[in-house]
C-alpha cells in the first residue's frame, strides 16, 4: 500500500508540474498577445509550482516580470490597480479585433466571457495591502 501512495504521489507531481510549465507558456504569450491575460496563469503557474517544485516556484517568484505580481499576491493578496488596468485594456482591444475579423458570434460571445470572467477575478481582488 505505501508504494502505491508514492506512485501516486509521484504522478501528481508531475501533472502539477505540467500544469505549471503550461500555464507559465500561455502567460509569456499573453505578455505580448493582447487579450491573453496573464495575470490568472502566472498565478496558477505559481500555486502549480508550489506543489510540485521548489526550484520552478523560487524562479517564478525571482522572475523580473512575474516575481513582484507574485510576491504582491502571495504576500498580502493584492492585484495592483496598473496591472488590473493593463489586463483589462488588452482584453478589450483583443475583444475589438475579435469582434471586427470572426463572423462566428458563439465564438465571439464565448471569449467574450472567459475575458469577463477573467477581468471579473481581477477586479474583485484588494489593490493595497490590508492595514492592521
Amino acid at each position: 500500500m505505501p508504494e502505491t501512495r508514492l506512485a501516486r504521489a509521484a504522478w501528481q507531481r508531475w501533472l502539477w508540474l505540467l500544469l505549471a510549465y503550461l500555464c507559465i507558456g500561455i502567460a509569456m504569450l499573453g505578455v505580448v498577445l493582447p487579450g491573453l491575460p496573464t495575470t490568472e496563469f502566472v498565478l496558477l503557474a505559481a500555486w502549480a509550482a508550489s506543489r510540485s517544485s521548489p526550484r520552478l516556484a523560487a524562479w517564478l517568484e525571482n522572475h523580473r516580470l512575474f516575481g513582484p505580481l507574485l510576491r504582491d499576491w502571495r504576500l498580502h493578496g493584492v492585484v495592483l490597480r496598473r496591472t488590473k488596468w493593463a489586463a483589462s485594456l488588452s482584453m478589450l482591444l483583443a475583444l475589438s479585433i475579435l469582434l471586427l475579423t470572426v463572423d462566428h458570434l458563439p465564438s465571439v460571445l464565448f471569449a467574450a466571457a472567459g475575458m469577463s470572467c477573467g477581468a471579473l477575478f481581477i477586479w474583485t481582488r484588494p489593490e493595497k495591502p490590508r492595514v492592521r
